[in-house]
């Protein structure tokens, strides 16, 4: 399935939670925080008022409770508001 977002919106792909610390302790997936990075995925065409900043490729920082999740074949993503997009990780 294909997903092409509307107005000002961003389909992304959440990076993976880190599942070990430093010192190499396992995070158990209780204790997990849900991951603020993300990888876009693709763009919708923006609005007059809001452009998009971002393209595919590029990983993201965004707003902790921001987005709609959903399954793509089989795959979790979320779809942002440009606004909700707090940096680009370069």
């Amino acid at each position: 399935m294909k997903v092409k977002p509307l107005a000002d919106r961003v389909l992304v792909k959440q990076v993976a939670a880190e599942t070990k610390t430093a010192g190499g302790l396992i995070i158990p997936d209780t204790a997990q925080e849900k991951t603020q990075q993300a990888v876009v995925e693709a763009v919708g065409p923006g609005t007059e008022k809001e452009k998009i900043t971002v393209k595919p490729g590029e990983k993201i920082l965004y707003d902790k409770y921001a987005g709609t999740g959903i399954k793509i074949d089989g795959e979790d993503y979320l779809i942002l508001k440009n606004c909700d997009i707090i940096a680009v990780v370069e």
